[in-house]
């Protein structure tokens, strides 16, 4: 197809919002020195994409019906069956609805992505199948994935099923809520302030973020380039350390990894807690919205894990208390500059998938269509970065390696760093009259102890710990860099200590 070119008109039109102060009698200089960059644009135009093709036979998939859909947590189902053996043979993944799946839709939770159909399998995806899994379906997330809470997807609200009518969490809601429910063995989820974590911790489900970079985001709707992870979201921690050994690695095309290489994560499991050192932080138990409960049930919870044979200590890190802080200035700028970007930065060597960012690019005209939190975080994000001149994004980024080292310095030692995943349990889902504030409020106030992770890139993992009112608690331990395996060591320590349920 050939390419439009530029018109005089368009040269001026062009100059005029790039603020370039060009006389009119200077404008067809400018015009004719335009020209001589079309060419390459024509070469590029004329050569076939330099994408990956799929490897493994499917249909479109299809919508499932309510009935078949009962805590609305399936955006589509499918059948995609991977190689006939691998450690994931026989098993049933679903990805979260912002990871491609070539030939089957994806919305990432948005009316505007409706319709849309990827061209390509994101990295884990063939990694995934390579490993034997059958890919079942794409798991409902929030709407472009910016909520905590389950009540914003276009799809509408996923249910808990711990407690239906209650928050799954977000913004991997189905991914999380299909697992509890026990309708797939696995699931992919995403995280950016705690989007794997928080939907386990509401759920009652097993949720690793693991260290950033270290599973590639090829192939994923990004938010913000600095704090994308994948990760897996599982019923129990064997098959959460198998899913992270199948998708973990260097892919060569992510440049948010650094050669990391994948451990066998599954070799962790069945060690024990015995000679691990692990900081209870005491920051984490005293956010401004912490319940008594929450923290009574992971404080007894550490008990489980000393009695296991670990060393559990209380330590202070000041700077946790406003790591959430910290990130929020990187997500209210940098996810709206990757939106205006149609959904991928520019200035690095990522896989980019042209036809969303065509897609996407309607979301100029479609903004009623946007969230409330986003719409809310999005405007206080352009303001600050207009009269600043994006300065706090930098100063926010500058900090978070100070958090990091503040995170680091405890960890030099402990093996691990221990809190509540989420300070509270799972909300009641907002009511169709409720108010902006309430639909705001749903959709961030859980964060304080998830995101600073996102932002220091730490691995950090949600294990349900007990029960309130019907409703899980996670316990979150976080670990050193690439040091997933101890969290897994320490997370099945505590997993045969009981039936959390019961705790």
């Amino acid at each position: 197809m050939a390419i439009q070119k530029p018109t005089l008109q368009d040269a001026k039109d062009v100059a005029e919002r790039l603020g370039f102060r060009i006389a009119d009698s200077e404008i067809e200089e400018y015009f004719a020195l335009m020209q001589d960059g079309v060419p390459a644009y024509e070469a590029v135009n004329a050569m076939p994409e330099n994408l990956p093709a799929p490897r493994y036979p499917r249909d479109s998939g299809y919508r499932p019906s309510a009935q078949e859909n009962r805590y609305g947590a399936w955006y589509c189902k499918v059948s995609v069956k991977g190689a006939p053996q691998g450690k994931l043979a026989g098993r049933k993944i679903v990805i979260k609805d912002n990871v491609s799946l070539a030939g089957v839709p994806m919305a990432a939770g948005t009316s505007i992505l409706e319709g849309y159909v990827p061209s390509v399998d994101a990295t884990i995806v063939t990694r995934i199948l390579d490993a034997g899994g059958e890919i079942v379906g794409k798991a409902v997330c929030e709407n472009f994935s910016f909520s905590g809470g389950s009540h914003t997807s276009a799809t509408g609200p996923v249910q808990n099923p711990r407690k239906p009518g209650y928050s799954a969490g977000g913004s991997s809601s189905g991914s999380a809520a299909l697992v509890a429910a026990g309708e797939v063995d696995l699931a992919i989820g995403g995280d950016q302030g705690g989007s794997i974590r928080i939907p386990s911790a509401y759920c009652g489900t097993y949720g690793m973020k693991p260290t950033y970079g270290l599973v590639p985001y090829t192939g994923i709707l990004s938010i913000e380039f600095s704090v994308d992870h994948a990760g897996p979201i599982t019923a129990n921690v064997a098959d959460n350390a198998l899913l992270l050994e199948v998708i973990a690695g260097d892919d060569g095309i992510d440049p948010r990894q650094q050669g990391a290489r994948p451990q066998p994560y599954s070799q962790s499991v069945g060690k024990g807690a015995s000679g691990l050192r692990i900081a209870a932080v005491r920051e984490g138990f005293q956010l401004a919205n912490s319940d008594a409960q929450v923290n009574a049930k992971v404080r007894a919870a550490a008990e489980r894990l000393r009695h296991a044979g670990a060393q559990v200590d209380e330590v202070s890190i000041p700077l946790h208390a406003l790591g959430a802080a910290l990130i929020f200035p990187v997500l209210a700028e940098g996810a709206l500059d990757t939106l205006r970007g149609n959904g991928f930065a520019t200035n690095h060597k990522g896989m980019y998938a042209g036809d969303v960012m065509k897609h996407l690019s309607s979301w100029r005209d479609r903004t009623d269509e946007l969230p409330v939190a986003m719409k809310a975080v999005f405007m206080l994000g352009a303001f600050f970065q207009e009269t600043y001149q994006g300065r706090f994004y930098a100063k926010a980024q500058n900090l978070g390696r100070q958090l990091r080292a503040a995170y680091d310095s405890v960890l030099a030692d402990y093996d691990l760093l221990l809190m509540p995943t989420l300070p509270i349990t799972a909300t009641k889902l907002p009511e169709p009259t409720a108010s902006k504030r309430e639909i705001y409020d749903r959709a961030l106030e859980m964060l304080g102890n998830t995101s600073p992770f996102d932002l220091t890139g730490h691995p950090a993992m949600s294990i349900p710990c007990g029960m309130v009112a019907g409703l899980p608690v996670g316990l979150m331990l976080v670990g050193r860099h690439l040091n997933e395996p101890l969290i897994y060591q320490a997370a099945q320590a505590f997993e045969k200590s009981g039936d959390w349920k019961s705790f």
